[in-house]
């Protein structure tokens, strides 16, 4: 596995969003795992949990070889114009569209609480 395909312009979502769903979809996915679902370096993905923990929206325990992540979804999200929108909220923003074409709950505090 190399380096993905390059991305020029723009896109809707943020990397840092997209590290956090992959999180959310397999708490104890490996990074590189996270990496080539999200289409991003190792290197770029280590940079954004530490990131998101260091900013209280994501922990982990090391359980071995392997990180289970946690993911503080009651959190707030930090820009101004995002005011009150909890990373719950955001999660399931994100997971709706998919959860729907595959039959899985629509919302992703429904599907945490079926694990």
């Amino acid at each position: 596995m190399g380096v993905p395909d390059p991305h020029n312009g723009w896109t809707f979502i943020t990397n840092h969003a997209r590290v956090l769903a992959a999180i959310a979809d397999d708490p104890n996915a490996r990074i590189r795992d996270i990496a080539a679902h999200c289409r991003l370096t190792e290197r770029a993905v280590q940079r954004i949990i530490a990131d998101l923990e260091q900013n209280g929206y994501l922990s982990h325990k090391r359980e071995g070889r392997t990180n289970t992540y946690r993911i503080e979804a009651g959190k707030v999200l930090r820009h101004p114009a995002e005011a009150g929108l909890t990373v719950a909220s955001l999660l399931s923003l994100l997971v709706q569209d998919e959860a729907r074409r595959s039959g899985q709950p629509t919302t992703w505090a429904d599907a945490q609480a079926d694990r």
